[in-house]
């Protein structure tokens, strides 16, 4: 396509920052010569046909793509930890954002734009947090022992802002999820016992407005696993769909990862995940597991779930999976807008049906926030449920959803 495919002059700032994520975003990712965390060139654009976007932003947004880059996509490429203007009064947590993005530049090979992409945002929300809160020690409270939903109400005031302030989807997600990430961080360290941001997050829709988020319906994923043949079809749905793992999860899934938590609960435990170690609860399903591994319990057998005796990994791939995952869908006759749906669109089956199952919980919750006066149910389940009750909650809910899929 060309700019005159393009009416540059009458789109809106809102429209020109979607833009970049549903169509320049992902040129970038496909040109190996332009990094999607970097700021595109004005060459790179006329190349592709999007030069027009230069002119639309100077004569109708009064922007250089420089700016618009850097204001509104949260992008930057000029400034490093050293010459960075923070803007903020708290030394110590601009120490832990650097040493948070150190270990991301260092363990996960993060380029310097992407690095800065990631500063930029942090420092985004550390300073709106002192413009609303009269202070940047967003750690402060953390490690006081205060309890967690004083911090939930402070930090969902910077996120109030942050959504006020992001026009699309796609911009919030990556804001939110970076600032979850760097939480999660403090999590794992042991220098805050619990990450605030993920109980903020439920406050607002972040689904993405993308035709990549499509997933299977309900009674769709009832046909996949009715129609599985064994147990080895049967674990690698549940592992999709009712665990929420990824498709190299489910491949790499090793009976040592199995384990039993301090309450009784089954969980898988793993390592090293995208946001770093963690654990899945098996909520629903564990006979499935349980069976699936006595059928493999023959000598030399090397605890691999979906063993290969061809793959120098000793398991399957995450194609096998997807490819699996297509043709139990295409026996039981799923398609999702005309094509067999992959193991992605299985995986996020888990999340549409979690999401349920917590729109349920706090339907219960409604009436406690009412006449306590409070806008937030988040808060109002910190304050009335203890941390293992919420968890007993949130599995009982779950497990039911599960249950009207899978119990077939």
């Amino acid at each position: 396509m060309t700019n005159s495919d393009y009416n540059w002059s009458q789109m809106s700032l809102d429209e020109l920052e979607h833009f970049h994520y549903v169509e320049i975003a992902p040129a970038m990712t496909r040109d190996s010569k332009e990094a999607a965390s970097s700021i595109p060139t004005y060459r790179w654009l006329t190349k592709q046909g999007y030069s027009g976007i230069a002119y639309a932003l100077r004569e109708h947004h009064d922007l250089t793509v420089t700016e618009f880059y850097e204001e509104v996509i949260g992008i930057s490429e000029k400034s490093s930890g050293d010459d960075y203007d923070w803007m903020i009064s708290c030394d110590s947590t601009i120490e832990k954002i650097e040493r948070y993005l150190n270990t991301r530049q260092k363990r996960r090979n993060h380029s310097d734009n992407t690095v800065n992409s990631k500063r930029s945002r942090l420092a985004q929300f550390a300073r709106i947090y002192e413009d609303i809160h009269g202070h940047s020690d967003i750690h402060r409270y953390l490690d006081e022992g205060e309890p967690i939903e004083k911090e939930i109400t402070r930090c969902l005031a910077v996120f109030d802002e942050i959504d006020d302030r992001r026009s699309t989807t796609e911009s919030k997600i990556k804001y939110f999820s970076e600032i979850k990430q760097f939480y999660d961080h403090l999590v794992n360290l042991t220098e805050a016992d619990e990450n605030p941001i993920e109980r903020v997050m439920n406050e607002f829709d972040l689904e993405r407005e993308d035709p990549d988020n499509k997933t299977v319906g309900t009674q769709q994923m009832r046909n996949i696993y009715a129609t599985a043949r064994d147990n080895s079809q049967k674990l690698l749905i549940l592992g999709l769909g009712g665990w929420g793992l990824r498709p190299n999860e489910v491949a790499s899934l090793h009976r040592s990862q199995i384990k039993t938590g301090d309450e009784g609960h089954r969980q898988i435990e793993f390592d090293e995940r995208k946001n770093g170690p963690g654990t899945v609860s098996i909520i629903y399903g564990y006979d499935v597991l349980e069976k699936r591994a006595n059928s493999l319990t023959d000598e030399g057998w090397n605890g691999y779930l979906f063993p290969s005796s061809t793959s120098k990994t000793g398991h399957i791939n995450p194609a096998t999976v997807n490819n699996r995952f297509k043709r139990i869908s295409q026996r039981a006759g799923v398609t999702v807008d005309g094509e067999l749906p992959t193991a992605k669109m299985g995986r996020r089956f888990w999340y549409s049906l979690y999401k349920e199952a917590m729109s349920e919980l706090y339907e219960q919750l409604e009436p406690v926030a009412e006449d306590q006066g409070s806008s937030s149910i988040s808060v109002i389940e910190s304050n009335y449920l203890p941390k293992k009750v919420r968890r007993e909650h949130r599995h009982r809910y779950m497990k039911k959803e599960l249950a009207a899929v899978f119990d077939v």
